[in-house]
């Protein structure tokens, strides 16, 4: 690990202390070895004047859901010092007590609640305090000769900190540990299965502190020949497997949720570990990834059911082992290895995802790192358990807020680029869904700014790249639950006895078959989806066509014939199947301004009237379109199927 401080950049922050506590604290987070999602806490300690013109010295510590590679000054909680050295001082006190007292000390309301280690921060007498959960010195000491490896890497220049529970507890063990002692004669804390502590009165010294000891551990294992372990890819997983295990994670969560396939060669060599069954039942990296990835991950070979149900077993029986008054979260896993072919990570969104594909990459690496130094050991259950039902933690999953309409749920939708179809996926991310964006455009694939978005090259006319979107849709999210079945195109007008050959075909191949190619191939999914439903995007000239627009019109007449086959169909697996008939959106890929000047002039109106020449007078646009698009795919629409819904704001010859 190399130090990325910059003399030109830190130079700005020089007179600024708690600006210079910014700097560093990011260059620790930009490191995932490190410190990930959360993790890891930083302090400065600051003489500052209060009202009345007295000296207070405050501690300025990382603040309460703040990340370290991004944390601004705002995100620093002041704290008066006086206050949390006599906290360390009492024998006892609550965690909620520690939270309360510690927010009453507080110069400013409206900052963040401090970090739980506050206290800590404030004991140790330095300047600048920095606090990571290194991947490297934690593998260290999780294994079975942790606390030796541990001295022998670094001698008696680092402090060792057996594990106690992170805050109060944490900070009161280490009060009465260093009483007596030179600080000055220190490089370094070490609490064991937690993490690493630096300080100084310099910040890089503290920074540099940090990046030195961990290096020492990185080249312990590269001295003895510890690898990582990477395998060649595995074989393709079927995307139906995954998609059964996406249900089957969701029912067990009592949510819809996201999995996400990781088969990189780390993943498939540490899926192929002899006995990983029992290597993954010993627990997490660090004690403070349980929030998000619970205990352990579940195994799954071939028995989807059999596996997940085995999983909530063994859950359940822990729980029981050591509760005493708390209620039970949800049992579901929130990552799984399949043997010999990768894990996969659980969540109700992408950034769920995100966040515990990174931890589980860290682990992985660690625990193959661990099993080539003994084995690996974490913390034991009781440890765990404590942790995962701490008050603290469980206060975390409580800000999380209500659940978006469409959380956890995937919908695909084809003509994504533009109109109707961008209008959709940028309503289904709002609402909570991931979207898998297709379009033959490739500017799709960076399209939309959004985790919550796979943009997707793709040819709905060409049968093999529906397929693989598909596929790819479900190895990257999981599954499939809704369709929105958009892409179109309006051809030049012409009367049926000019109509050549190649107009009429390519109408019919891409606003007829590609939707039935496309729901044909969709189907397998759609069966193991959640709430499954599709929409098709019909047309006014189904009920109503006009003359010249035949190649359009029979297109769109065949597609509302399908949707009410497919509805009679798919009843019986709960796939509903709906469609919305538009008339008049002219802000769509279809409707080019030549396009549009040309049906004007056809009904004798200027572009505006015929923008608005409709019973109410007013102009419908893509974002109307979307809007009862997800009313159709919501619950509003849970008990209605082969429907052919109009949004046209009135059409004489409709009506």
């Amino acid at each position: 690990m190399k130090s990325a401080w910059n003399d030109a950049v830190a130079k700005e922050f020089i007179t600024d202390p708690l600006a210079m506590r910014v700097y560093t604290s990011r260059l620790l987070g930009q490191e995932e070895d490190l410190v990930l999602h959360g993790g890891g806490n930083t302090s400065v300690k600051i003489t500052e004047k209060n009202l009345f013109g007295d000296d207070e010295e405050i501690l300025y510590v990382k603040g309460s859901g703040w990340d370290l590679a991004t944390i601004e000054s705002q995100g620093f909680a002041p704290v008066k010092m006086d206050a949390l050295l006599r906290l360390a001082t009492l024998p006892v006190l609550t965690d909620g007590d520690m939270v309360k007292n510690q927010r009453m000390a507080m110069t400013n309301p409206a900052a963040p609640n401090p970090s739980v280690e506050a206290i800590l921060h404030a004991i140790i007498p330095f300047t600048y305090v920095d606090h990571t959960h290194a991947d490297a010195v934690v593998t260290l000491s999780n294994t079975p000769d942790g606390e030796r490896l541990i001295r022998e890497v670094y001698g008696d220049k680092v402090m060792i900190i057996p594990y106690v529970m992170p805050g109060f507890i944490l900070a009161r063990k280490i009060y009465e540990m260093t009483r007596d002692i030179d600080w000055n004669q220190l490089e370094g804390m070490i609490l064991l299965h937690h993490g690493v502590f630096t300080f100084a009165d310099d910040a890089r010294v503290s920074y540099e502190k940090m990046i030195e000891l961990v290096s020492r551990a990185e080249d312990y294992f590269s001295s003895i020949g510890i690898s990582a372990g990477v395998e060649a890819n595995p074989d393709p997983v079927d995307p139906r497997f995954l998609a059964r295990i996406r249900k089957k994670v969701s029912e067990t969560a009592g949510v819809a949720m996201l999995s996400n396939l990781d088969d990189s060669p780390l993943s498939a060599g540490f899926s192929k570990l002899e006995k990983i069954d029992q290597i993954i039942n010993r627990g997490p990296l660090t004690p403070d990834h349980i929030i998000r990835t619970k205990r352990t991950p579940a195994v799954i070979h071939d028995d989807v059911d059999k596996d997940i149900d085995h999983y909530v077993d063994d859950y359940a029986q822990y729980f029981n082992r050591y509760a005493s008054g708390e209620t039970m979260l949800d049992p579901a896993p929130r990552w799984a290895v399949l043997p010999g072919m990768g894990t996969l990570s659980f969540g109700p969104s992408a950034n769920h995802l995100k966040i515990i594909r990174d931890i589980t990459t860290h682990t992985k690496k660690a625990i193959y790192q661990a099993e080539q130094l003994g084995g690996w050991t974490a913390l034991p259950e009781k440890d765990l358990f404590e942790m995962e039902y701490w008050e603290l933690e469980q206060a975390k999953l409580k800000k999380a807020g209500t659940a978006k309409k469409f959380q956890g749920k995937i919908a695909m939708v084809t003509g994504a680029a533009s109109g109707i179809g961008k209008a959709c996926v940028e309503v289904l991310i709002a609402s909570g869904a991931s979207v898998a964006a297709l379009d033959i455009d490739s500017a799709i694939d960076g399209q939309f700014k959004s985790p919550s978005v796979l943009g997707i090259k793709c040819d709905i006319t060409d049968a093999q790249a529906v397929s693989d979107a598909i596929e790819k849709t479900v190895r990257h999210f999981g599954g499939l639950d809704m369709i929105v079945s958009n892409a179109g195109i309006f051809p030049p007008s012409a009367r049926i006895e000019n109509m050549d050959e190649a107009t009429w075909d390519r109408s019919i191949d891409i606003n007829l078959s590609s939707h039935r190619r496309l729901l044909s191939m969709a189907i397998p999914y759609l069966k193991l989806g959640i709430e499954p439903s599709v929409v098709f995007i019909g047309s006014k000239n189904v009920p109503a066509p006009g003359p010249g627009a035949s190649a359009y019109s029979v297109a769109k007449a065949g597609l509302a014939q399908l949707v009410r086959v497919a509805a009679l169909e798919l009843g019986d697996s709960g796939i509903r199947v709906n469609a919305v008939h538009p008339n008049a959106v002219y802000d769509t890929a279809i409707w080019t301004d030549e396009v549009l000047a040309t049906r004007a002039k056809h009904y004798g109106l200027s572009v505006e009237e015929y923008k608005t020449n409709n019973i109410l007078k007013k102009e419908v646009t893509s974002m109307d379109v979307a809007g009862l698009v997800m009313t159709m795919l919501g619950d509003t629409f849970s008990k209605i199927t082969g429907a052919q819904v109009p949004i046209d704001g009135g059409n004489e010859r409709v009506i």
